[in-house]
């Protein structure tokens, strides 16, 4: 019987003995859970999981392998992925290599046999939490020594975002949007080009006046990983803007477009990961499912002196999961609405922001 040979260790001490694949290296990162039950390629490159190590609580992945067309993002930045089993015989006509393959092409290493569920639980009840893949030959000590010594990453914007503004265009175009780029993923512009916008991706450190230059119908201030602390430069950006076109905040989006208006963010305990994730839209009392990937959530008590309102409320602890400036036609979600992978149920988010540019534009 093939014997252990990498290791997960948290900061809290805690030994999950493995069987590595993907890149044969170790990593120290932030270590989160996914609850989505498909979806793993989609999640192994989106943007907002740079430095993160992922535990996937289903059970079996990479069961469908990985397919060239399904790529949320053209460079992977995920810190490692934690399974309980790793298929190695992909059934799928469309793949074209492995999610070991492909983890040992981009550097990011992997363990699987490990307790996922039990692991989620200890993730689960703890705000914020760093562990370590390392070899089965390392002592818990000289991990934990190694998870000290590294500091934590407050770069990952600005290492997500386009280097260089890009474009996408589509036929019979309605709207020019630009897309802040905080560490997007592919299909929030697919969504766009979907519903007739031709869409500017640019860097997150884009100035006002660069943006104004395009004439745009509405910004789009994307999702992306870290916390809104990390780049206030967006901030600033967004109180630039507000009133002058309407705005969307996606992810990350949703967190700058608060603190831009005075609203505060905290972090709170780790259930809102992966998908499955009910949300109450208040104003149709309809229940939407979500795929959510950060705790730092709008403090509601900070909204109040703001011009924003609570628009999306968690079904299970109540926390804030949209807002909006009718006045000044801002709202974001805390959520995914372009899904990929998740449930299409906020696509209609997109038709609200398409909307807001209508009226702007004929007003």
């Amino acid at each position: 019987m093939k014997q252990p040979d990498k290791k997960l260790v948290l900061e809290s001490g805690q030994e999950f003995l493995g069987y590595g694949f993907g890149a044969d290296c170790q990593a120290v990162c932030e270590i989160v859970f996914n609850t989505s039950m498909a979806g793993y390629q989609e999640i192994l490159s989106n943007p907002a999981c740079t430095n993160q190590i992922v535990v996937m609580t289903y059970p079996t992945i990479g069961n469908y392998g990985i397919t060239d067309e399904d790529f949320e993002a053209r460079n992977l930045s995920i810190g490692g992925l934690v399974v309980r089993e790793e298929c190695k015989t992909p059934s799928n006509f469309r793949y074209t290599k492995t999610i070991s393959e492909l983890m040992e092409e981009c550097n990011i290493p992997g363990i699987s046999g490990v307790d996922t569920r039990m692991l989620t639980r200890i993730i689960r009840d703890s705000k914020s939490c760093r562990a370590a893949i390392v070899s089965a030959e390392m002592s818990k000590e000289e991990a934990l020594a190694l998870i000290a010594a590294t500091p934590a990453d407050h770069n990952a914007v600005e290492r997500v975002s386009c280097k260089k503004r890009w474009y996408s265009r589509t036929p019979n175009h309605r709207f020019d949007v630009v897309l802040v780029d905080c560490g997007a993923k592919l299909n929030l512009v697919r969504m766009l080009n979907k519903r007739g916008c031709n869409v500017v991706i640019v860097q997150f450190n884009t100035s006002a006046e660069e943006i104004l230059a395009f004439n745009p119908h509405g910004i789009l201030v994307s999702n992306g990983p870290g916390a809104p602390a990390d780049v206030p430069v967006v901030v600033e950006l967004i109180k630039s803007l507000r009133g002058k076109m309407p705005i969307f905040g996606t992810g990350l989006g949703h967190q700058l477009i608060a603190l831009a208006y005075g609203a505060e963010v905290a972090t709170i305990e780790g259930v809102h990961r992966g998908g499955g994730h009910p949300v109450r839209n208040l104003e149709s009392g309809k229940i939407e499912i979500t795929a959510q990937g950060s705790l730092n959530f709008v403090k509601e008590e900070s909204l109040k002196g703001t011009p924003l309102a609570v628009t999306h409320r968690s079904v299970i602890d109540n926390t804030v999961e949209g807002i909006e400036c009718v006045s000044e036609k801002v709202f974001s979600v805390q959520y995914n609405p372009e899904s990929a992978p998740g449930a299409q149920d906020s696509a209609y988010l997109f038709d609200k922001f398409i909307k807001l540019m209508e009226e702007n534009h004929n007003a």
